[in-house]
């Protein structure tokens, strides 16, 4: 299983692109959230990964930085679709608010020749809090994270061997998702600002995370790797060294701080 980080930044992140991913296994393809415009199919062509082959999508939530995405990804896809040019099907997996919202957007902003495929050959699927699903290949568990802000699903996927790899949305993690990320193999986590510089950028007032916030949630449920994401853009270029330097205090696993298209194998 391999992790493609196409988008690492917060909503406001101007110089990486805001956090998705995809997960990759066997020529299968999994694309989580799609940033907040029609970037996504650049960082796609830029990880080597065409467009074409992500025939399963699954959108955490409705904010803009996480949404905005897959109306370009539905529209290559339907346009395709209807020139012929695309194979098979797609599916978009999200909760009740996302897939209406998907909905709305299809009908509002694809011409009808394209949108006719939803439904059909893309099929957009509503998923409930605790719900498992078989997606490429592997078992997901979704699950509410009980979001102090909007409705937002994250999910665990076995990875097989009694390992797991958890991931919690964009928000502090809850204690009511213990049950899913504990003992984790991989703990995919927020952390939008180093904890010395909380005054500054302020992220609890945000519902955010710092990266002890973070480090300490992860030593606490017994995680193996820990992978921080959905950071601001005020320490590029030496976001990972920062980060390493203060996480490493609170968590003893291993961190990952991925640039933009940094590939990580679980």
């Amino acid at each position: 299983m391999k992790i493609t980080m196409l988008g690492t930044g917060n909503a406001l992140a101007m110089q990486c692109y805001n956090t998705c991913f995809v997960l990759s296994e066997n020529g299968r393809h999994l694309l989580v959230d799609g940033g907040g415009g029609n970037m996504v199919l650049d960082r796609l062509r830029q990880a080597n990964l065409p467009w074409a082959d992500i025939k399963d999508i699954f959108v955490t939530h409705k904010h803009i930085d996480h949404i905005l995405g897959i109306i370009w990804m539905m529209r290559i896809i339907c346009q395709h679709m209807n020139q012929g040019q695309y194979e098979g099907e797609a599916r978009i997996y999200g909760h009740d608010e996302v897939i209406a919202i998907l909905h709305n957007l299809a009908d509002t902003l694809l011409p009808k020749k394209q949108n006719r495929f939803v439904g059909d050959r893309l099929h957009l699927i509503a998923v409930q809090d605790k719900e498992e699903r078989e997606i490429i290949g592997k078992k997901f568990t979704f699950f509410d994270i009980q979001s102090s802000k909007t409705k937002q699903y994250g999910f665990a996927m076995d990875l097989g061997n009694d390992e797991k790899l958890t991931c919690c949305g964009d928000e502090p993690f809850r204690k009511c998702l213990w049950e899913y990320a504990q003992n984790s193999k991989w703990l995919l986590h927020e952390a939008f600002c180093l904890h010395s510089q909380a005054d500054i950028y302020k992220p609890y007032e945000k519902h955010h995370s710092t990266v002890k916030d973070a480090c300490l949630t992860a030593q606490g449920l017994h995680v193996e790797n820990l992978l921080l994401y959905h950071t601001i853009d005020k320490y590029m270029g030496n976001r990972k060294e920062l980060y390493l330097a203060e996480g490493r205090q609170y968590f003893h696993g291993n961190i990952y701080v991925p640039e933009d298209l940094e590939v990580l194998v679980c």
